[in-house]
């Protein structure tokens, strides 16, 4: 069966599971606290671990809840007495947060705290295995992050000037990937701060993790050079010291004196295709890794996570639609003289092999073909600028992963969280660039590079595997994006050379 359905199937299957432990289990919310009335007062008589981090303490006098701070429909509701608590909890929905207000001279005025299931809720009872299924999955996307992306980088990189001859047409291909790459980004930034679409959306993910880093774009930079790599390795939130070590090691190869530059650039070629195969290994667990996540989403929350998402959804097609159709013709039209029309026709079966497989790599040789027998392309540029292409060049990706790391960054602002400054969406822009040229070309591999931005913000990484819910159909349009634009760049490479297109 081919991966699409499967994961397709496993979707639905997840999103009825979840609907029916919804329907038919009982799931009664709390938020780890009970109160206890004493003279006129309302006071704290027992906290549990996620309110104690929020600042709260046996002991603390209580005067009101206040529901959907700065949203509409905020409500504050004065406490008399510990019944009153308790019926406020019913009007909030699970991964909603409440803010406490706390009598003067007990400290901040407000606490929030995430609403959750009981902790006997029967629901949360059969739950819990499909969460630990989910966990399970992260933990297996976590692992390929570091070793996928150093050896990807360090291997594209140094391919670009194995033989001295083809350094024009290295520089040539690099500047035009990382161009259009950019471009795509910040088609994503652009369309992600106008629509908003993650302020105010119900995805039920808790509070307590959402704390993005409170760094400048400046410090960022500073912090990019790793002081010790070794640590760094150690770190999924250390990725742009990574890359940056890998990006100057791959330049060193390069220039490194024979046989010493073969030896090292053959190495990490050989490593980058063993951790290829073992990212396809683990990514054939997505079906199941969306699954178990639906069911736990879904039997958590409900239905009304689709509604945001449907929202997310349309903004990533948008901005894919608009790269593909308008930036990559324009690029064709006035710095090729090509006509896009006449150009998308001759790649028409590498396009549609790259929607069906959803995998870079796996359209190469159609591709390939494409490019030199229907475009006419030579065999020279063709078979260096797709091959590299195929590694480093993520347009549809990249886009992908700006928008949806601020979208997420979005919903946990709106919930209490840290909302993410200029210098730090700045900060996701160069992420995206750099996690883009380590994507691997196989299916979903741009979830891994997402879990490495999010990381690096110290942003939940549960967020992304949210995603998954909508990730197949964007993955195969990505795809497509990526493959026209490794083919558009073949054929203005080939003009510059003096090829006749």
């Amino acid at each position: 069966m081919k991966a699409h359905w499967k994961i397709l199937i496993w979707m639905v299957l997840g999103v009825l599971v979840g609907g029916l432990l919804q329907i038919f289990l009982e799931a009664p919310l709390a938020v780890g606290l009970d109160l206890k009335k004493e003279g006129d007062g309302v006071f704290i008589q027992k906290v549990d671990k996620a309110a104690f981090k929020a600042g709260l303490r046996v002991g603390m006098r209580i005067e009101a809840v206040i529901l959907k701070r700065g949203r509409k429909g905020e409500k504050t509701v004065p406490l008399k007495a510990p019944e009153d608590f308790t019926r406020v909890l019913p009007q909030g929905k699970l991964g909603d947060v409440i803010f406490l207000r706390i009598a003067e001279g007990e400290g901040t005025d407000l606490k929030p705290l995430t609403l959750q299931m009981a902790e006997d809720a029967p629901r949360k009872v059969w739950i819990q295995p499909f969460r630990y299924g989910a966990q399970l999955f992260m933990a297996l996307l976590k692992m390929l992050i570091v070793p996928l992306v150093l050896t990807s980088i360090i291997s594209g990189v140094a391919g670009v000037g194995a033989t001295r001859d083809l350094k024009r047409l290295g520089a040539k291909t690099l500047g035009y990937y990382l161009m259009t790459s950019l471009f795509a980004i910040l088609t994503g930034l652009i369309l992600v701060n106008l629509l908003r679409p993650g302020v105010g959306a119900e995805l039920g993910l808790p509070y307590q993790e959402a704390k993005a880093v409170g760094r400048s774009f400046w410090d960022i930079l500073l912090r990019m050079v790793p002081e010790n790599l070794f640590v760094a390795l150690g770190d999924n939130g250390r990725m742009l010291q990574i890359i940056f070590f890998g990006l100057l090691f791959g330049a060193a190869i390069t220039i490194a004196p024979e046989p010493h530059r073969a030896r090292v650039r053959d190495f990490f070629q050989s490593a980058f295709e063993v951790m290829m195969k073992l990212a396809e290994m683990i990514l054939k667990l997505v079906p199941y890794g969306v699954f178990c996540l639906l069911v736990k989403v879904v039997g958590e929350t409900g239905f009304g996570l689709f509604k945001p998402l449907a929202l997310y959804m349309g903004m990533i097609v948008f901005g894919l639609a608009f790269h593909g159709l308008v930036v990559l013709p324009l690029l064709l039209k006035f710095l090729g003289r090509i006509n896009p029309l006449r150009w998308a026709k001759a790649m028409a079966p590498a396009l549609m092999t790259a929607f069906s497989s959803s995998s870079s790599s796996m359209t190469l040789p159609v591709t390939l073909e494409c490019v030199e027998k229907r475009g006419g392309v030579s065999n020279k540029v063709s078979s260096f600028v797709l091959p590299l292409g195929a590694t480093i060049n993520m347009d549809g990706t990249a886009l992908y992963e700006c928008a949806g790391v601020i979208f997420l960054s979005q919903y946990y602002a709106s919930i209490g969280g840290v909302s993410l400054t200029l210098g730090q969406q700045i900060f996701v822009v160069v992420m995206a660039l750099f996690a883009s040229i380590g994507a691997a070309g196989i299916p979903s591999a741009g979830l891994v590079m997402m879990v490495t931005i999010l990381s690096a913000l110290k942003l939940p990484v549960e967020g992304a595997a949210l995603l998954l819910a909508v990730d197949r159909p964007l993955d195969m349009l990505r795809t497509v994006i990526n493959v026209w634009s490794d083919s558009c760049g073949s054929a203005l490479i080939a003009k510059s050379e003096g090829e006749s297109v």
